[in-house]
């Protein structure tokens, strides 16, 4: 499969998870679309520095539009790219910002961990004022 092919069916797989099986329906809803505006402006920043820069390179055989150039950055937009990275990027950070906060408001529902837990780990044994652990 292609990187764009992957892209748009994780984009449909999400969005399923999130309207038909947990039932979050998180596309509905004003606050998601706020928040991942704000999310999607950092990572077309970071897109472009990794991109821009050259540390990450994709073939041109699996992405919309060509590879990246011997000499030179890609282009910064089009030819498949914003920011210069390949615009499936943000097909899959769609995909991913949007099942982690799903998970995150199915699991506040069923009562996982509903109050945040105080103090020191669970598993290690209590100290006295020292430091010491108590007998």
């Amino acid at each position: 499969m292609t990187y764009t092919q992957l892209a748009v069916l994780g984009v449909l797989a999400v969005v399923a998870v999130d309207l038909v099986v947990l039932r979050t329906r998180l596309l509905t809803r004003r606050v998601f679309w706020v928040s991942y505006a704000i999310i999607v402006f950092f990572q077309l920043v970071s897109n472009a520095i990794l991109t821009g820069l050259r540390i990450v390179r994709y073939n041109g055989d699996f992405i919309v539009g060509t590879s990246t150039p011997d000499v030179g950055p890609p282009p910064f937009l089009g030819d498949g790219r914003i920011a210069f990275a390949p615009f499936e990027d943000l097909l899959f950070g769609f995909a991913l910002v949007l099942l982690t906060l799903s998970l995150w408001v199915f699991w506040g529902r069923v009562g996982i961990q509903r109050l945040p837990a105080a103090g020191p780990p669970r598993f290690l044994p209590p100290r006295n004022g020292d430091g010491e652990p108590s007998a």
